[in-house]
């Protein structure tokens, strides 16, 4: 079924390469890759390749959580973070996506949706090659 808004949907841009990113995981369903506005260093968002407006609406629902779980052991693992987040505001970007949000000691406690950081192009290439398998 055609969607208009799927033309002019960011993220299925991304999924069809027409924009460049900063890919670290994956398979037939879903796509990670990084958030150029991260809350934090690995801040990864993980969407599904076909088109849903929210998180709820994408079948397989478990398996969707189980694809974020599997590639927050590996952040956590290869950065050092002490805990994920996960975040699934979905306001933004009228596109299904986990924030996979890695927590590191002192960086600011509870999070402040507004707090992004800036990283450059080269430090955002050396995060996705430690964590991308």
């Amino acid at each position: 079924m055609y969607n208009k808004a799927m033309d002019d949907c960011i993220f299925c841009k991304i999924v069809k390469g027409i924009i460049p990113c900063y890919k670290v995981y994956e398979d037939n369903r879903y796509l990670g890759f990084l958030d150029i506005t991260p809350l934090n260093p690995g801040n990864t968002l993980l969407i599904p390749k076909k088109h849903y407006r929210w998180v709820y609406d994408v079948p397989d629902f478990g398996i969707y959580w189980e694809t974020a779980k599997k590639i927050s052991t590996v952040i956590q693992k290869k950065l050092g973070a002490t805990s994920i987040n996960f975040l699934t505001v979905g306001e933004e970007i009228p596109h299904a996506h986990i924030r996979i949000i890695p927590r590191f000691e002192n960086d600011g406690g509870v999070l402040d949706l507004k707090n992004f950081k800036k990283i450059s192009s080269e430090e955002m290439k050396k995060i996705v090659e430690k964590i991308k398998p």
